[in-house]
């Protein structure tokens, strides 16, 4: 086989606060989306500092990781790729925020929005991906893993060392 087959790695970040959880509404080809705060894991980063940012670009706060929820694989069609399949692979970390600070959101983010699980559930087809309502409910489930289980090797985030000496 010739072809290299690999998942793109996303992060989401799940912050609940008096029963409602941080969502974003977000433009995507197929129309207004909602999701958690999330996006792809950069070259030079952890899965954590990856939620850390993707959840300051989109909503305007400072998250702070607290447990990891899960890992998820999904794949799903991709008008963005001309109609291809995509397959991903998403860690949704627990955490909290402050409030939000004054600064732009990200590049086709309309607006961060405060969601119960019912009014998430409600709008089930405007989600981004069905691991939007998933993400939610294995939190609503206690469903957490310390943050030490995510280790990050240095070679990951910095230059990499001569293995042949």
């Amino acid at each position: 086989m010739s072809e290299v087959w690999k998942p793109s790695v996303t992060v989401a970040a799940i912050i609940e606060r008096g029963g409602r959880f941080l969502m974003v509404e977000e433009h995507s080809a197929g129309g207004l989306r909602i999701n958690q705060p999330a996006g792809h894991l950069e070259p030079g980063e952890s899965l954590v500092d990856a939620a850390v940012r993707e959840a300051l670009e989109e909503s305007a706060h400072v998250f702070t990781p607290t447990a990891l929820v899960g890992t998820y694989l999904s794949r799903n069609v991709s008008s963005s790729r001309g109609g291809l399949s995509a397959t991903y692979l998403r860690f949704a970390f627990a955490g909290t925020v402050g409030e939000p600070l004054e600064r732009a959101l990200d590049e086709g983010i309309l607006r961060a929005v405060w969601m119960t699980r019912e009014e998430l559930a409600a709008c089930a087809q405007r989600h981004r991906s069905p691991l939007v309502l998933r993400c939610v409910d294995d939190y609503l489930a206690g469903q957490r893993a310390p943050l030490e289980l995510v280790h990050t090797d240095p070679s990951a985030i910095g230059p990499l060392a001569d293995q042949d000496q």
